[in-house]
């Protein structure tokens, strides 16, 4: 079933991207061809109005097919010629070239935003920053007086009739002392303190000596409370999802200018690893899943921003140059100057699939 969901998360993600090109293209007016969800021959298609929608029998992308994207394109029809990409002002192009990419940021924002809000919690703190503890036991020292007594989980009740929070129940247990008040280290108390806990459930009575602590220079037992979390709010979840993608973002690029460094190049993947952490991830949970998703459709978003075509960013670049160059720059200079793109998207994807084929025949790829 993950490889399922996996395989619809891919699927969304290019419909999205897509949809970006294709509603702003004919939000402005351009003439749209064909819509398709992933490449070849289509094995279904459908013809509405102007546009062609289909799906293709190779699962590795999709595309929106505009009319006039190749200056070399042959258009002989006035109102064809008219509604040509190629024809269209930079503002019009940058629009529509830009959606794309924007949509998968925006995507991830959101998915980030539903990671955090449902998936997250974060410490309760008080009005000094410190966090707030609970009564849970969270941590016991190994071979301590509450190792093999209490348990992970256990809510603590009462210690010697005491009730009520951390400070408490340490100030009851400070209160025993070693015999003839002597204070060797790990010495034992000459009385048990007398600790309610509730556990599964159910309330049990357990008797532990606590012993002398001449680190902490106090009586000890031997564990540590729980702090209190709670879900992230509306707000917070939104403003942690903008934050934590920058940093992402930042990252990403940064190590695509390192990609020289060996350290560097191992985290890439190609298609091939990205699905495949895809579906390890939606095998772990729900908020797994999604979150994966965010990084996924971030990384579409970044990448496709690059300023080199065939990228989006490219036509992006190439279109702000024709604005401040005030007349359409040659098609034999774009065309030379996307073998620059063309071979960083070469290196990115060989590197990314020898990573994979690295991965997959060894100990499996990581998240």
């Amino acid at each position: 079933m993950a490889y399922v969901l996996a395989f619809l998360g891919f699927a969304l993600l290019i419909i999205l991207h897509e949809a970006g090109h294709f509603v702003a293209a004919k939000a402005v007016g351009m003439r749209v061809e064909r819509f398709s969800l992933f490449f070849g021959p289509m094995f279904w298609k459908r013809r509405v109005g102007e546009t062609e929608y289909g799906i293709g029998v190779i699962p590795l992308g999709g595309y929106v097919k505009i009319t006039g994207m190749s200056p070399l394109e042959v258009l002989e029809e006035p109102e064809v010629e008219a509604r040509a990409y190629i024809n269209q002002p930079p503002w019009k192009r940058i629009v529509v070239i830009a959606a794309g990419p924007a949509v998968n940021i925006v995507l991830a924002i959101v998915l980030a935003w539903v990671y955090f809000l449902g998936g997250q919690t974060h410490q309760v703190t008080d009005r000094h920053g410190q966090p707030v503890a609970t009564n849970n036991v969270a941590a016991i020292t190994v071979g301590s007086a509450a190792d093999g007594v209490l348990k992970l989980g256990d809510r603590i009740v009462s210690v010697d009739g005491v009730t009520g929070g951390p400070t408490q129940f340490h100030d009851a247990i400070a209160k025993h002392t070693c015999a003839g008040g002597a204070r060797a280290d790990n010495c034992e108390a000459t009385t048990a303190a007398t600790i309610v806990v509730r556990r599964d459930g159910e309330l049990k009575t357990l008797h532990v000596r606590p012993r002398w602590s001449a680190r902490y220079k106090e009586m000890l037992v031997g564990f540590g409370f729980g702090v209190k979390t709670a879900p992230y709010g509306v707000l917070e979840a939104a403003k942690l999802s903008v934050t934590r993608l920058w940093w992402v973002t930042k990252t990403t690029v940064s190590h695509i200018a390192q990609i020289y460094k060996p350290r560097y190049r191992k985290g890439f993947h190609s298609f091939v690893g990205a699905y495949t952490i895809t579906e390890q991830e939606i095998s772990s949970g729900f908020y797994s899943g999604i979150q994966i998703l965010a990084l996924i459709s971030l990384s579409l978003g970044i990448i496709n921003l690059f300023p080199f075509l065939p990228l989006d960013g490219g036509h992006i670049f190439w279109a702000l140059a024709e604005k401040i160059r005030g007349r359409r720059i040659p098609w034999v200079v774009m065309e030379r100057a996307s073998f620059v793109g063309i071979a960083l998207i070469a290196i990115l994807f060989f590197i990314g699939i020898s990573n994979d084929i690295s991965g997959l025949a060894g100990n499996g790829l990581g998240t």
